[in-house]
Parts: structure tokens; sequence; C-alpha cells
């Protein structure tokens, strides 16, 4: 299930549709949730808005919990993401993997929420509480994160 959507999520609802989706299948089912944090310290956010590229984005996300449930034993997967503008302490992503086994739960979650922060079409803006805006730029660990993963099929 992939979600891309303005509106927040009820992270126990996803989690409970994701069991409900695989059932019996599942003895692990790992999540993660992303929220909006200040940028830096000493510097509170106010808002991040979160642009995407509609249809590309959603095609994306489904082509890395599909990697997942290629790479992992996974009965399932879950991926929602927020776009708009967020403010300070909002949750963003919803990543969730279910599996037979606790260990490709969680390699598949880790992976997911990884290659998400570096492939998926999305672009943020901050806005800081003394009004200064600026384009948020990919960090480097995460493009190394990402590229662990392509280089090595487990965790990095």
């Amino acid at each position: 299930m992939i979600l891309v959507q303005e509106a927040d999520f009820d992270t126990a609802a996803l989690a409970a549709a994701l069991r409900a989706e695989v059932g019996a299948q599942a003895g692990a089912i790992v999540t993660f949730t992303g929220y909006v944090r200040d940028y830096a310290p000493g510097q509170a956010t106010d808002t991040l808005y979160l642009e995407h590229y509609p249809g590309m984005c959603e095609r994306e996300l489904q082509a890395i919990a599909q990697t997942a449930r290629e790479r992992w034993q996974l009965a399932g997967t879950l991926i929602a993401h927020r776009v708009g503008a967020l403010p300070r302490e909002s949750q963003i992503v919803f990543v969730a993997a279910a599996s037979a086994h606790r260990g490709d739960a969680f390699r598949g979650c880790e992976f997911m929420i990884d290659a998400l922060k570096t492939r998926a079409p999305f672009w943020k803006r901050e806005t800081l509480a003394d009004g200064k805006r600026f384009w948020v730029e990919q960090r480097a660990d995460d493009e190394d994160r990402t590229r662990a993963w392509e280089d090595n099929k487990e965790k990095p």
C-alpha cells in the first residue's frame, strides 16, 4: 500500500491495515515514523513544505517497496508520506514491513526509509521561526546509506 497525501495519518490504523492484509503470514511488523524536527541546534523550525512529482512519486515508492519484498521475505509493506505545509513536530512519513520473522521486517523497513529519502521525488523547503526559508539539500550520509544497500543487499 502506497499513500501520498496532505492529511495526517493514524499510525495505529495503518499498522492494523497492514496486519489485516497479511494475516497469519506475518509474525512481525516493524514500523518507522518520521517527524518534522528542528533543522539545526538553536534554529527552531516553523514549517516544512514538501513538494512531490505526482504519479512519478507513487511509482518510485511502489518500486522501493517491491525491491524490499524481493530482497527479504516480506508478507507486506506500507509507505505513507505527507506533502504540503507541515508544522514542527508533525508526522511526515510512515513505513512498515511485515514478515514471518523480525530480521526480514527490520531490514525491509530500514531499507525502504533509506531508499525513499534519496530516490523518491520529494523536495523540502524549510521555514525557520525567524522567517528564513531555504530548500533542504540531500544529506551525504543518506546517499551513502542508499548506495550501501545497493552495493551490499544487506544492512549497511
